[in-house]
């Protein structure tokens, strides 16, 4: 079974759950990591449209990849060896900020309630993709003043993470 980290508001960790439990019954607050993958002139951003197998959220636009940090390297090691599962590329990422959100999956399958860690880093746009099926649906570069004004236009069509993170990725960056 997989687990996740149960975490307090502070970030400090509380222990394990298995992470259906983590995610159902108003779901508990739990580590997580959003990595958001800029062009080199910072114009562009990768984002992602979520499987249509997955629980929460699915069919949803997002960030490059997201996932829950295990606590054995650094979170932005295990950020970019995510990178590497989910969209089949590495590169360096660093640290923005974290938050706390929680949402609940409109579809009522369950609830996010994590504390997440933003990660950002920098590719090539024609860095080579090979996102995994079961985690992504479809990938795109986008223009940022594009991508906002259709967040702004069509806000149900994002991942409720994504409005909240989008912009301590873009003021760290």
């Amino acid at each position: 079974m997989k687990s996740v980290i149960l975490t307090n508001e502070q970030g400090e960790s509380l222990g394990k759950s298995e992470i259906i439990e983590a995610h159902t019954e108003g779901g508990k607050l739990h580590k997580a990591f959003s990595v958001f993958i800029f062009s080199p002139d910072m114009s562009k951003i990768l984002i992602q449209r979520r499987a249509s197998v997955k629980m929460l959220f699915p069919g949803y636009w997002a960030n490059t990849c997201c996932s829950h940090p295990k606590e054995k390297f650094p979170i932005e090691i295990e950020g970019a060896d995510r990178l590497k599962e989910e969209c089949g590329f590495r590169t360096g990422l660093s640290v923005a900020d974290s938050f706390v959100y929680k949402a609940d999956d409109p579809d009522g399958k369950g609830t996010e309630y994590e504390y997440d860690t933003v990660l950002i880093g920098t590719v090539e746009e024609s860095t080579q993709m090979h996102p995994d099926p079961a985690e992504i649906m479809e990938m795109k570069w986008i223009e940022l003043d594009e991508l906002k004004k259709d967040m702004e236009e069509r806000p149900e069509t994002y991942a409720p993470w994504f409005h909240l993170a989008l912009p301590i990725a873009l003021d760290a960056r």
